[in-house]
């Protein structure tokens, strides 16, 4: 099984939130790399964060970002 790049900068994004307090959020600014543009876009457009540019998880986007904090557990 192979991830698909647009997937993989997604979970690169969703990896970098703060699972541990709901406060902290992100900023992806217009200038940064469009795949990374593109992939905050898409985690919004599915409900994972509060808007198109990051901002913070949903609820549905915390239970995520734990998921994929423990695959990285498990895998590091």
């Amino acid at each position: 099984m192979t991830l698909p790049a647009d997937l993989v900068h997604e979970l690169s994004l969703l990896a970098q939130y703060d699972v541990s307090d709901s406060q902290t959020g992100l900023k992806v600014h217009h200038d940064a790399a469009a795949e990374t543009v593109a992939a905050a876009q898409r985690l919004f457009d599915k409900g994972l964060v509060s808007q198109h540019d990051g901002g913070y998880l949903t609820k549905l986007g915390l239970e995520a970002a734990e998921h994929l904090a423990s695959v990285q557990r498990i895998l590091g």
